[in-house]
């Protein structure tokens, strides 16, 4: 029978499929394999009843052997020393009552076919969860972040749901490392949302121009700085015009460096956080008409003029020294003769705008197969 031509088109349009990621499934239905094969002898010299139990037993109790938000785990043998070095740690001592761990570890060690099991089940927990567990996370203190001008803030966060009970948005911090965009992305923007504080309804964007309208009309329009607004139509040409516009950081405007707090002391003109490694650049657009002008001069010794000028200059440099020291962002500083050429200045922000993923994927056909 011949196939439509709708048949034929829907297939030709179905996207290609990762060839890395298809061998890591197959590893993985074959770990699924020797479990089932090893589990009836598991279960007679364990005594356990069930395949769920002895899979809770091992598999339900990562979350207490490893930090798994902040660990980034790049083997099935890194993460399997993790998990003992954990489960070492948390066993009450010999002779004395035995806790849970304790309990679990002796049935464990009981049999020959449940070591073996139980070693193959954390490489296979490993494999099913790589995307999330190779990925760089932010640290749960970066896991917001707040932006915006005096009573027009934002909060913009990984996995925001509302907690009635305090009035106010939180991360759903178990979420966080299983979250399906790059952090700090546009799609992570199109995910997450905005938030307002005291406010239970999101700001949500249909689609990446539903965003970028908000971003250049609304969070930079604010900003009485010319020179943000060039800068933010060139960002939303270059995300417009990018071949995966979703994976494009966030130009992120009016970094507040203490949150939400309605008095607080500084902001960064724009920031920029690598999705894939959580590094952070700032960007400060400082034309001397409004961060080094002196004015009401008159009467004034020169003594006084250099001490005002001194103190101006002290405290901007404490404002980068700050962000440096509390959120880990270096600022680049431009003043009116780069602002002149704004262009030259969005060119250094495009470097940090196209980042790469430098976590080498395994190849397990690869590995599998050289010698064959």
């Amino acid at each position: 029978m011949t196939q439509s031509v709708t048949e034929i088109s829907d297939e030709e349009q179905m996207a290609p499929r990762d060839p890395i990621k298809t061998a890591r499934n197959r590893k993985i239905v074959e770990m699924k394999d020797q479990l089932r094969a090893l589990l009836p002898k598991v279960l007679k010299e364990t005594g356990i009843e069930k395949e769920s139990s002895i899979n809770a037993l091992i598999g339900g109790k990562a979350a207490d052997f490893i930090d798994l938000h902040h660990e980034v785990i790049l083997s099935a043998d890194a993460y399997v020393n993790l998990y003992l070095k954990g489960f070492k740690a948390s066993l009450s001592p010999k002779g004395a009552l035995p806790n849970n761990h304790r309990r679990n570890f002796e049935i464990i060690q009981s049999s020959k076919a449940a070591q073996e099991y139980f070693l193959i089940f954390l490489r296979r927990s490993y494999l099913k969860h790589y995307d999330e567990l190779v990925r760089v996370r932010p640290a749960l203190e970066e896991s917001q972040i707040w932006i915006g001008q005096n009573n027009a803030d934002y909060g913009l966060f990984i996995t925001p749901r509302w907690n009635p009970h305090l009035g106010s948005w939180e991360n759903d911090r178990s979420e966080i490392r299983h979250f399906p965009k790059l952090y700090w992305t546009i799609g992570h923007i199109l995910q997450s949302g905005l938030v307002v504080h005291g406010d239970p309804d999101k700001i949500e964007f249909a689609d990446v121009d539903a965003y970028l309208t908000f971003f250049k009309n609304v969070l930079v329009r604010a900003s009485a700085s010319p020179h943000e607004k060039e800068i933010a139509k060139r960002y939303v040409a270059y995300v417009k015009t990018s071949n995966d516009p979703e994976k494009v950081p966030l130009l992120i405007p009016e970094y507040r460096f203490d949150g939400r707090l309605p008095k607080h002391k500084y902001r960064l003109d724009f920031t920029i956080i690598d999705p894939y490694t959580m590094d952070k650049v700032g960007y400060e657009l400082s034309p001397w008409s409004t961060h080094g002008y002196l004015s009401k001069l008159k009467g004034l010794t020169q003594e006084k003029i250099n001490e005002m000028a001194k103190d101006n200059f002290e405290k901007e440099m404490e404002k980068h020294r700050s962000f440096f020291k509390k959120h880990d962002i270096y600022a680049l500083i431009y003043t009116d003769k780069q602002l002149a050429a704004i262009d030259t200045v969005f060119d250094d922000m495009k470097k940090y705008l196209h980042p790469v993923d430098k976590v080498v994927q395994l190849d397990f056909d690869l590995m599998d197969s050289f010698f064959k």
